[in-house]
This record gives structure tokens, sequence and C-alpha cells, in this order.
């Protein structure tokens, strides 16, 4: 049963590193350049109708999951006596908490900000409101999706060394 542990734990944690990037990347290379070539008011809504899409019980497994599921691995590695796999998902599971921290700090607010502009129809500048969210969460998200990637590098590093 432990064998089973220690070999299912660091694969899921780069399973879900790995889904955890791609949400990120997938925003930065085909979300956000999309919605870059639409008008104001089609961005604001449909960045109103994603923020509020997103927020399901899929991506609260995959955003809580990866990180939980790297400091796992970062245990079991410690129990196991692999210090360099243990380095390497220490800095995996560091780069999450960075993720975590910019979503927190930075993305979530304007999403906030975003939702509390109201409906397109009603926001009196839906030009100010988007220049408000845009050019801000495109920056951090770009940041997020190399931290992101960088972490699912490290955790796959940690699960060869093992």
């Amino acid at each position: 049963m432990a064998h089973m542990v220690f070999g299912a734990v660091p694969v899921l944690a780069v399973v879900l590193t790995g889904l955890f990037a791609g949400l990120f990347l997938t925003f930065s290379i085909a979300v956000m350049p999309g919605l870059a070539r639409a008008g104001d008011r089609a961005m604001v809504e449909s960045m109103q109708w994603i923020n509020r899409a997103i927020l399901n019980p899929v991506f609260a497994l995959v955003f809580v999951g990866a990180p939980v599921a790297v400091l796992g691995t970062v245990v079991l590695f410690f129990a196991a006596g692999a210090y360099t796999a243990v380095l390497w998902s220490g800095v995996g599971l560091a780069a999450l908490v960075a993720v975590l921290a910019i979503t927190f700090a930075v993305n979530v607010p304007r999403n906030n900000a975003l939702d509390a502009a109201g409906p397109v129809e009603r926001t009196g500048d839906v030009a100010a409101v988007r220049a408000a969210f845009e050019p801000v969460w495109v920056r951090w998200n770009h940041v997020r999706t190399l931290l992101s990637v960088a972490a699912l590098v490290c955790c796959a590093v940690a699960l060869s060394l093992y």
C-alpha cells in the first residue's frame, strides 16, 4: 500500500500541475489574445461570464489539488530520504504558492472589479473598465503561466529522480 501511495502521489502532482499550468497557458495564448481582438463590450462581458463559469468543482480540484499534491510529494520524498527530489518538488511547490499569491493579490481583485462594474449595458464607460482590467491581468497571467510551467518541470524532474 505504501508503495502505491509513493508512486501515485508524485504522478498525481505532475498531472495536476500540468493541468494547472495548462489553464494559465490557455488564457495566455488563446483566450486573452482572442478577447484582445474583441470590442470593449464583448471583452468585458465575456470575461465576466468566464470568471463566473470557472468557479466550478473541476477548477477547484486542479487549483487546490496541484499545490496539495506537490506538498504531499515533498513530504513523501523527504520520508523516503530522496532529498534531491525533495529539493525539486520544493521549488515546484514554491512556484505554485507564488502563483496562488499572484492570483489572490492581482487577478482575483481585477476579476471582482470587473464583476462589480455590472452588466455592460448598464456600465457607463466600458472602455475604462476594460483598461483598468486587461493590461495588468494579462501581464500577471503571463507570470502565472511561466511559474506554473516551471513548477511542472520541477515536479517532473523530481519524479524522474525518485
